[in-house]
């Protein structure tokens, strides 16, 4: 009778939520594919291309190797321009070194924040260990609307211990907060164009997470390891290495079976405008790239020296 009742109430609880929220459904689930970037890195794309329900975001690499001949040829001196590059660490080391005079090393759990805007010239060179091969790590380039594209670069380096980890229903749910809100804990990384939210969400065997994204916003979901449910239907368990783009709504629901469930969820607010890209560089016109181009080759790309 007990059980019985459970159910029922469980059951309740699930029409209530549908009822009061915009629960987001999933518009696709696409697995990332292979590819190679920089100078013969080896990385899974989950996406790299400008889209209505991506927007603001227009690319998420996985980098994830434990043979150094995969990543030791890195990311050499190549410039960007009217976006931020976001990577994060989750194992091994990457060197940076920028035309703004940053430099340093990010290491597991650490962000690298760059906002290129007007222009910056960088690289990202992985670091070797002997006794420790892997590599693995995210970069995602997020759009910037054309009234910032032009603005004075900056660089931020978020150590891990600066990025706030909460927990939920007694440890079944574990959040690491990158930027945006949860609960009431702010990410280290702010004022930020888009509004975006980047977590680092791992849920327990047998646990549910619902998770309020503003309506309007395109939000995706990229799971790291195992498998989930990414919506209310609960029609197919969705596993590692698989980009979740959602449809609109207000809440989204995730829930896992005999497997926990390690994804990133990433949210922002749409920029509406049209894209002009090639490679590292994104305008909003074929007028701006050519100008971009021809600024790079002629010694005059960077703007801002600080």
């Amino acid at each position: 009778m007990n059980l019985i009742f459970k159910r029922q109430r469980n059951n309740y609880v699930t029409e209530v939520l549908n009822i009061m929220n915009k629960i987001r459904k999933i518009r696709v689930a696409l697995k990332s594919r292979p590819t190679f970037e920089g100078a013969g890195v080896r990385l899974k794309r989950a996406f790299g291309y400008a889209d209505d329900s991506l927007d603001p975001f227009l690319l998420l690499d996985d980098f994830h190797s434990d043979d150094p001949r995969d990543y030791m040829a890195g990311f050499p001196w190549h410039p960007h321009r009217g976006i931020e590059t976001i990577t994060y660490m989750l194992h091994g080391k990457i060197e940076h070194g920028d035309s703004l005079g940053n430099g340093g090393v990010i290491e597991a759990g650490d962000v690298q924040w760059m906002t290129a805007s007007s222009g910056i010239i960088h690289q990202e060179m992985p670091k070797k260990d002997k006794y420790d091969t892997l590599l693995w790590g995210f970069q995602l380039w997020a759009n910037l609307p054309a009234s910032h594209k032009m603005m004075n670069p900056r660089y931020r380096e978020i150590k891990s211990s600066q990025i706030p980890e909460i927990s939920l229903n007694e440890d079944k749910i574990k959040i690491k907060i990158i930027s945006g809100v949860f609960n009431g804990v702010k990410g280290p990384v702010e004022d930020i164009i888009t509004d975006p939210e980047y977590l680092d969400v791992m849920i327990s065997p047998h646990s549910e997470f619902n998770h309020p994204i503003r309506e309007g916003y395109n939000a995706i979901a990229y799971i790291i390891e195992d498998e989930g449910y990414f919506d209310d239907k609960k029609e197919e368990l969705v596993g590692k290495e698989t980009l979740v783009i959602y449809r609109d709504g207000d809440t989204v629901n995730i829930s896992t079976l005999e497997d926990g469930v390690r994804f990133l969820l990433i949210s922002g607010k749409p920029i509406k405008e049209n894209v002009a890209w090639r490679g590292p560089i994104v305008m909003n016109t074929e007028e701006e790239l050519r100008i971009a181009f021809n600024e790079y080759q002629n010694g005059t790309f960077t703007k801002y020296h600080p």
